[in-house]
Parts: C-alpha cells; structure tokens; sequence
C-alpha cells in the first residue's frame, strides 16, 4: 500500500446528495464537473483535487476509503464529521 496518494473529492451535506451524485456519475457525468457544481468544498472549485496527502493527513473515515480505493475508482458515499464524500482516487 502507497504512503501517498492523489485523489478528488465532492463534499455535500446529505446522504441522498452523494447517492444522488453517484447516480450522475453512472450516467456519464464528469466528477470534476460535479465537483465544480455540487461540492461545498472549496477544492470544488478545482474539481474536487485534494492534491497528494499520506496517512495521518485526512480524518480516519475518508483516509480508509481513498487508500482502499483502486487509481481512477470513485467510493460509495463516505460520512465523515464534515458531511458525505464521494472519493475518486488519481494515483
């Protein structure tokens, strides 16, 4: 398992909003696009791009999610104290 990994990421406040989300993104929606529009998160903006990180930089929940993801996967809805994330991992 990498020490580092690059990911995207959308942020929304409900459940059914990531789940919606999903929907969208099984539809052919881009996810930076989505991210743009959706995220309350200010990396929104750059299409959801969190940049690279290491274990110990993102709270546990999101942490376990992205690094179990596989490059280009994109998570089921993650809740953390912030809301619900939808994660796509780059590398």
């Amino acid at each position: 398992m990498p020490d580092r990994i690059s990911a995207l990421h959308i942020l929304v406040d409900h459940e059914h909003e990531a789940e919606d989300l999903l929907k969208k993104l099984k539809d052919g929606d881009e996810f930076e696009k989505l991210a743009a529009d959706f995220s309350k998160c200010p990396s929104g903006k750059q299409g959801g791009s969190l940049g690279e990180f290491g274990k110990g930089m993102m709270v546990e929940e999101f942490e376990k999610a992205a690094f179990g993801l596989d490059v280009g996967q994109v998570s089921g809805s993650v809740k953390t104290q912030f809301g619900y994330h939808l994660i796509k991992r780059t590398s």
